[in-house]
């Protein structure tokens, strides 16, 4: 009898025990596709055969249903994703190819960031041809998040050719433990590095301090960096509620670049809270900046402003990724955003400003947007929808992955 689980529930790629017609001539490693897809990530319903040589974490020559060559990527027959498409084209690619694109993506962001910010993504996945790798640059430190195999076999050689290419030394790796047990990534094994726990960065004049113990994912949200910017250009003598305010960065942009008036950042994660408190400070060589910082969750506190019938100029709703998944737990998702955006649109005054935020790969640009637009007509209310933004270009999705546009933000006043 098979053991039951999810290989047997979505079904396993097949070893090549009968060899696809043609196949003698294929480059080794090689696995053969079921269907068309150029979507990076690749299921093994996906699949049909792979050759007997192809193990963990190697790149393997990717072959369509018909027998041509497609492209190449990282394999890894226990992930969830046993291909990780790399490259789309006719000719094969191989490590020394990687290590370039290593290269031109350090290369592009040094040609398009403003002198005044030493924090930036470096490297951004799929979106540069390097699935499961994200590389944050703060400050002389390189903050690297890991989440494939085929990139954690290969992260000494790759960190010695990004540091080379930045001018940096140190650096801090990270990989989620569920990833690690899905990827079959040992963790002891990892890079030598000097410990690393907190380095201060400087954004269009604001300073903030990345905890690299505490903070999440990479340490710092350098994608809102021209979403802060623009909140700082609107928000002169305006009251602000910044729900999910994290280490306090638009708060703080508000309260030292914008002029804003009162200004009110409310998060659950109390370490969060510490660390924008020392940011609100670090800023304060012209003075204290006034900013009530609050240590509650954002549901409760929003309630508790509307039962007090305190209303704001700006409402800022900035939240995790709500959505982690499919099926129920997308439902559970979009519960959380529709709720979250009906409290902060009810403490928004008329004519005032709602800022919303996702950062949900799974929640299409449109479905946002409709979301937060029938969010209005259940509560009465009619936005005037001005921007839809996102993260800057250090931060760009691929046409053929929209999951990777992540990161969405909607500016409209609530007129009703």
């Amino acid at each position: 009898m098979r053991r039951k689980g999810r290989r047997d529930g979505e079904g396993r790629t097949p070893r090549a025990e009968q060899a696809p017609p043609g196949s003698e001539h294929w480059l080794h490693p090689w696995v053969r596709l079921k269907y068309f897809t150029y979507n990076p990530a690749v299921y093994p319903r996906m699949l049909g055969e792979v050759s007997a040589d192809a193990t963990p974490g190697c790149l393997i020559h990717v072959y369509d249903k018909n027998g041509e060559y497609f492209g190449t990527g990282f394999w890894n027959r226990d992930s969830r994703t046993p291909l990780r498409m790399l490259h789309h084209g006719p000719h094969p690619i191989g490590e020394q190819d990687l290590e370039d694109a290593l290269r031109r993506a350090v290369e592009w962001r040094n040609s398009i960031l403003p002198a005044e910010t030493n924090a930036y993504r470096l490297v951004h996945g799929d979106s540069d041809g390097l699935g499961g790798l994200v590389v944050d640059r703060y400050g002389d430190v390189l903050s690297v998040e890991v989440s494939t195999l085929g990139v954690w076999r290969r992260l000494d050689a790759w960190l010695r050719v990004l540091h080379e290419a930045c001018g940096t030394q140190r650096h801090v790796v990270q990989v989620d433990s569920a990833v690690a047990r899905m990827e079959g990534i040992d963790v002891s094994q990892g890079p030598e590095s000097r410990p690393v726990r907190r380095v201060r960065i400087l954004e269009h004049g604001v300073n903030f301090e990345v905890d690299f113990e505490h903070g999440h994912k990479t340490g710092f949200f350098c994608d809102q960096r021209e979403n802060r910017m623009r909140l700082a250009t609107l928000i002169r003598g305006k009251s602000l509620l910044d729900l999910c305010c994290y280490t306090g960065g638009f708060s703080i942009y508000a309260k030292l670049l914008g002029g804003a008036g009162e200004v009110t950042a409310v998060d659950l994660d109390e370490t969060a809270i510490a660390q924008a408190k020392r940011n609100a400070n670090i800023n304060s060589r012209r003075g204290p900046l006034h900013i009530d910082f609050v240590h509650a969750d954002a549901f409760t506190y929003a309630r508790q402003m509307l039962r007090n019938g305190r209303l704001f100029d700006v409402v800022l709703l900035d939240p995790p990724k709500l959505i982690l998944g499919r099926d129920e737990a997308r439902e559970e998702g979009l519960k959380k955003y529709r709720d979250l955006n009906a409290l902060g649109m009810q403490c928004v005054r008329p004519g005032g400003m709602l800022v919303t935020c996702s950062c949900s790969g799974l929640l299409k640009a449109a479905e946002f947007e409709e979301l937060v637009i029938h969010t209005a007509q259940r509560l009465g209310k009619k936005l005037q929808i001005l921007e839809m933004s996102g993260p800057g270009w250090d931060h760009p999705y691929l046409s053929t992955y929209p999951e990777g546009r992540y990161l969405k933000v909607i500016w409209s006043r609530v007129l009703s």
